[in-house]
């Protein structure tokens, strides 16, 4: 299963995180597809039918481009086939935000645009996974593990700018967060009455590695590495049957548990994915109210959404304000002295 995920850096960020090797070994920065850079929107907290920034061959989209030459585009999660003939794509009667890496043969969803050559590759901070327990669900976040220079999503503003100015090099290499890359499906659907066509894309899972077995038994297909991406989008070189061998568990990913706020898909701040401590007990909302009646009174009003546009004391909204640096920030840059997430 691969059902959240976070993307939180900015456009030209993505470009700089995902730059590549041609086939002739010159490092290139991909360029965004026309439109699609002010599609995208980061977030904390992608669910399935939000848009996610896709690498794939620029060839799918101009048949005169090099098939090594890659491109960024902005898709929505959850495959719609070619085929598919209905005016609305919400009308589908099955899942297809996941495929089985086994069963990709078997599926007509899969098999088309897999034996067109239509890979891709899903560009993420991380993602979320959770574990059954007793009573609940504990909620974890998934990733490549970091550098000691590379810093936490959205802690852009704290880096000193002397640290970044080789990134605007083409040739020169990110040193900021490592994204994770997930093997992928695309498709692109038109609507039967005609407009604008939709282009949509599946995440292929496998079995967990051993290192995650504890969370669940399903995990994306991850791409460990520069070269595994260059082979998986490039249909050219590797044809689908080969590319398929391509997809293993992998234990190259670190991990931490993270507050259940996650588990709304409408909550998108940095707390999703900050470090907690699973065995601290949980204070209830009703346990709060109470609390706040016993010294008060009377209950608490309930207060307004982080993203609510109630203007402040200071005639400024709450994400106008500046705010402290996370948990998940800190340790990062070595500046927490939580624990180390697990690998």
């Amino acid at each position: 299963m691969c059902g959240r995920t976070a993307c939180t850096l900015a456009p030209d960020e993505i470009q700089k995180a995902s730059s590549y090797r041609d086939r002739t070994g010159q490092r290139r920065r991909p360029q965004w597809k026309d439109g699609d850079e002010d599609k995208y929107r980061p977030s904390y907290n992608k669910s399935p039918q939000s848009s996610s920034p896709v690498l794939l061959s620029k060839r799918h989209f101009n048949k005169e481009a090099p098939v090594d030459e890659c491109v960024l585009a902005t898709m929505r999660w959850g495959l719609v086939p070619a085929w598919f003939r209905e005016n609305d794509p919400s009308k589908m009667q099955y899942s297809t935000s996941n495929c089985r890496s086994e069963g990709l043969l078997e599926k007509k969803s899969y098999k088309d645009p897999l034996l067109k050559g239509q890979r891709c590759v899903i560009l993420a901070d991380g993602f979320y996974e959770w574990r059954r327990q007793e009573k609940d669900k504990q909620p974890f976040f998934i990733y490549f593990p970091q550098s000691q220079e590379a810093p936490g999503p959205n802690t852009k503003q704290i880096l000193n700018s002397d640290l970044n100015f080789l990134e605007d090099e083409e040739d020169s290499e990110w040193t900021g967060w490592r994204l994770l890359t997930i093997a992928g499906l695309f498709d692109c659907w038109a609507p039967p009455g005609g407009g604008e066509a939709l282009y949509t894309y599946t995440v292929i899972t496998v079995n967990a590695s051993p290192n995650l077995q504890t969370i669940h038994d399903r995990m994306p297909a991850i791409l460990d590495g520069e070269e595994e991406v260059r082979r998986w989008l490039d249909f050219g070189e590797v044809k689908s049957l080969e590319a398929l061998k391509m997809l293993q568990s992998k234990s190259c990913v670190t991990f931490h548990p993270v507050s259940s706020l996650v588990n709304n898909s409408r909550n998108n701040s940095p707390e999703c994915l900050q470090p907690v401590d699973p065995t601290v007990k949980k204070t209830s909302a009703s346990s709060k109210m109470m609390r706040s009646w016993l010294k008060t009174g009377s209950p608490v009003k309930r207060k307004e959404p982080e993203n609510s546009e109630t203007k402040g004391p200071e005639g400024k909204s709450p994400s106008q304000k500046q705010k402290p640096i996370g948990p998940l920030q800190q340790w990062l840059l070595g500046n927490s002295s939580s624990k180390r997430p697990r690998s």
